[in-house]
């Protein structure tokens, strides 16, 4: 019994705290999320209407690969979609990914990382599956990048549907 007391009268405030703290962190990143959405959604359009290409997944895949724009690669980069080098001519830059000192595309801004996005799915021919999927078929999107081998997270299409059904990302398509 004095166990059960002492951990009332030392856990719970932790782990009130600690509920408190990761609520505020959740709210931060939902209301990061929804700015680089707004910023972003006009040239995921543009893209959708030139490439094909959902806007729902650029958006989708923008916001895991780049953190809403917080992460490193975004930041020192203005890669927004994790693209490595393989056949790149332009700057790049050096992280960690799946093995040290990875070679990424770095960009002027991220404006052309979204068209280079475009360019690299509409190109590959991994990838040319994928546009006989309706552009309103986000799903069969999803799961198609993960068979043509773009990301290496087994989770990567469940991931990106919960983004685009948490943001109703699917309006913009």
């Amino acid at each position: 019994m004095a166990g059960i007391k002492n951990f009332i009268r030392q856990g719970v405030p932790t782990l009130f705290l600690l509920m408190t703290v990761l609520s505020a962190s959740g709210q931060a990143m939902n209301r990061i999320t929804k700015e680089y959405i707004r910023r972003y959604k006009d040239i995921a359009i543009k893209e959708m209407k030139s490439y094909k290409i959902p806007a729902s997944i650029t958006l989708a895949q923008a916001i895991l690969e780049s953190g809403s724009g917080e992460g490193r690669l975004a930041r020192r980069a203005n890669n927004h979609f994790g693209i490595k080098c393989h056949g790149w001519g332009g700057r790049s830059i050096r992280m960690n990914d799946d093995a040290k000192h990875e070679c990424f595309r770095k960009y002027k801004n991220p404006e052309a990382s979204f068209k280079d996005h475009s360019k690299f799915l509409r190109k590959g021919e991994r990838y040319a599956f994928l546009f006989k999927y309706s552009i309103t078929d986000y799903g069969s999107w999803a799961y198609g990048l993960k068979r043509a081998g773009y990301a290496t997270n087994p989770m990567y299409p469940q991931l990106l549907i919960n983004l685009i059904q948490r943001y109703k990302l699917y309006q913009y398509d």
